[in-house]
Protein backbone atom coordinates (compact mmCIF):
# COMPACT_ATOMS: atom_id res chain seq x y z
CA UNK A 1 0.00 0.00 0.00
CA UNK A 2 1.29 3.47 -1.38
CA UNK A 3 1.94 5.43 1.76
CA UNK A 4 0.44 9.35 2.15
CA UNK A 5 2.79 12.37 1.50
CA UNK A 6 2.67 14.27 5.15
CA UNK A 7 1.05 17.28 2.96
CA UNK A 8 -1.76 15.02 2.18
CA UNK A 9 -1.86 13.75 5.75
CA UNK A 10 -2.32 16.80 7.15
CA UNK A 11 -5.09 17.77 4.84
CA UNK A 12 -7.09 14.98 5.56
CA UNK A 13 -6.95 14.97 9.00
CA UNK A 14 -7.53 19.07 9.13
CA UNK A 15 -10.46 18.02 7.05
CA UNK A 16 -11.82 16.51 9.88
CA UNK A 17 -10.91 18.91 12.66
CA UNK A 18 -13.22 20.70 14.72
CA UNK A 19 -11.93 24.47 15.12
CA UNK A 20 -13.07 25.60 18.73
CA UNK A 21 -13.22 29.18 19.61
CA UNK A 22 -12.45 29.74 23.41
CA UNK A 23 -14.95 33.00 24.31
CA UNK A 24 -12.26 34.24 26.78
CA UNK A 25 -9.81 36.97 25.62
CA UNK A 26 -6.12 36.06 26.38
CA UNK A 27 -2.76 38.28 27.04
CA UNK A 28 0.70 36.38 26.21
CA UNK A 29 3.04 37.94 29.15
CA UNK A 30 6.77 37.92 29.13
CA UNK A 31 8.43 38.20 32.39
CA UNK A 32 11.77 38.10 33.71
CA UNK A 33 12.77 35.08 36.14
CA UNK A 34 13.23 37.39 38.79
CA UNK A 35 9.51 38.44 38.47
CA UNK A 36 8.36 35.02 38.28
CA UNK A 37 10.18 33.96 41.63
CA UNK A 38 8.18 36.99 43.02
CA UNK A 39 4.83 35.96 41.49
CA UNK A 40 5.46 32.80 43.11
CA UNK A 41 5.27 34.09 46.75
CA UNK A 42 1.84 35.36 46.39
CA UNK A 43 -0.67 32.16 45.53
CA UNK A 44 -3.48 34.84 45.23
CA UNK A 45 -1.64 35.80 41.65
CA UNK A 46 -1.82 32.49 40.52
CA UNK A 47 -4.31 31.53 37.51
CA UNK A 48 -7.70 30.09 38.56
CA UNK A 49 -7.33 26.72 38.48
CA UNK A 50 -10.31 26.17 36.04
CA UNK A 51 -8.93 28.92 33.72
CA UNK A 52 -7.17 27.73 30.83
CA UNK A 53 -3.48 29.07 31.11
CA UNK A 54 -0.43 28.30 30.11
CA UNK A 55 3.29 28.26 31.42
CA UNK A 56 6.58 28.26 29.58
CA UNK A 57 10.24 28.58 31.80
CA UNK A 58 13.07 28.95 29.65
CA UNK A 59 16.63 29.86 29.81
CA UNK A 60 15.58 33.16 28.40
CA UNK A 61 12.23 34.04 29.80
CA UNK A 62 9.18 32.73 31.65
CA UNK A 63 5.80 33.19 29.48
CA UNK A 64 1.90 33.64 30.39
CA UNK A 65 -0.66 33.00 28.62
CA UNK A 66 -3.75 34.09 30.85
CA UNK A 67 -7.09 35.11 30.07
CA UNK A 68 -8.32 38.56 30.71
CA UNK A 69 -9.80 37.93 34.23
CA UNK A 70 -6.20 36.20 35.68
CA UNK A 71 -4.52 39.20 33.70
CA UNK A 72 -6.21 41.82 35.69
CA UNK A 73 -5.23 39.95 38.17
CA UNK A 74 -1.65 39.31 38.05
CA UNK A 75 -0.82 42.93 36.41
CA UNK A 76 -0.15 45.50 39.22
CA UNK A 77 2.25 42.59 40.03
CA UNK A 78 4.28 42.92 37.18
CA UNK A 79 4.51 45.89 35.88
CA UNK A 80 7.58 45.80 33.36
CA UNK A 81 6.60 42.48 31.79
CA UNK A 82 6.07 42.54 28.13
CA UNK A 83 2.60 41.88 27.71
CA UNK A 84 0.62 41.40 24.47
CA UNK A 85 -3.09 41.23 24.27
CA UNK A 86 -6.41 41.00 22.15
CA UNK A 87 -5.77 37.30 21.26
CA UNK A 88 -8.37 34.50 20.98
CA UNK A 89 -7.21 31.02 21.24
CA UNK A 90 -8.07 28.65 18.56
CA UNK A 91 -8.17 24.86 19.57
CA UNK A 92 -7.83 22.01 17.08
CA UNK A 93 -10.07 19.51 18.60
CA UNK A 94 -8.45 16.31 16.96
CA UNK A 95 -6.73 14.06 18.65
CA UNK A 96 -3.24 14.02 17.04
CA UNK A 97 -0.28 11.46 17.09
CA UNK A 98 3.50 12.33 18.00
CA UNK A 99 3.99 10.46 14.42
CA UNK A 100 2.10 13.68 12.63
CA UNK A 101 4.18 15.59 10.21
CA UNK A 102 2.98 18.78 9.00
CA UNK A 103 -0.43 19.62 10.67
CA UNK A 104 0.72 23.10 11.72
CA UNK A 105 2.81 23.85 9.36
CA UNK A 106 -0.46 23.13 6.93
CA UNK A 107 -2.46 25.29 8.81
CA UNK A 108 -0.64 28.14 9.45
CA UNK A 109 0.17 28.73 5.40
CA UNK A 110 -3.45 28.29 5.02
CA UNK A 111 -3.61 31.69 7.28
CA UNK A 112 -0.41 33.42 6.61
CA UNK A 113 -1.77 33.05 2.47
CA UNK A 114 -4.72 35.25 4.36
CA UNK A 115 -1.78 37.54 5.58
CA UNK A 116 -2.94 36.21 9.49
CA UNK A 117 -0.20 36.84 11.93
CA UNK A 118 -0.53 32.84 14.16
CA UNK A 119 1.07 32.38 17.55
CA UNK A 120 1.21 28.06 17.94
CA UNK A 121 0.46 26.56 20.91
CA UNK A 122 0.72 22.79 21.26
CA UNK A 123 -0.39 20.56 23.88
CA UNK A 124 0.20 17.08 24.35
CA UNK A 125 -2.56 15.38 21.60
CA UNK A 126 -3.88 19.23 20.14
CA UNK A 127 -2.60 22.06 18.59
CA UNK A 128 -3.69 25.89 19.55
CA UNK A 129 -3.31 29.26 17.75
CA UNK A 130 -3.34 32.15 18.91
CA UNK A 131 -5.06 35.34 16.62
CA UNK A 132 -5.76 38.58 17.50
CA UNK A 133 -8.99 39.59 17.71
CA UNK A 134 -9.52 41.86 14.92
CA UNK A 135 -8.06 38.98 12.76
CA UNK A 136 -10.71 36.05 14.15
CA UNK A 137 -13.67 36.36 11.27
CA UNK A 138 -10.94 36.04 8.58
CA UNK A 139 -9.13 33.89 10.34
CA UNK A 140 -12.78 31.45 10.76
CA UNK A 141 -13.78 32.39 7.37
CA UNK A 142 -10.77 31.00 5.82
CA UNK A 143 -10.34 27.82 8.16
CA UNK A 144 -14.12 27.02 7.58
CA UNK A 145 -13.04 25.90 3.99
CA UNK A 146 -10.74 22.95 5.21
CA UNK A 147 -12.23 21.91 8.77
CA UNK A 148 -14.94 19.88 9.47
CA UNK A 149 -16.84 22.43 11.69
CA UNK A 150 -16.43 25.91 13.64
CA UNK A 151 -17.39 25.81 16.94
Amino acid sequence: MKSEKPEASAKALLRHARVEVSPATFYLIGLRHEDWARLLEDPELSPRANATFMLLKDEHEITLLLDETDWHTMRHAVRDARVEGGFRLLTFDIELDWKTVGFLAHVTRILADAQISTGALSAFSRDHLLIKQENLGTALRVLGKHVAELC
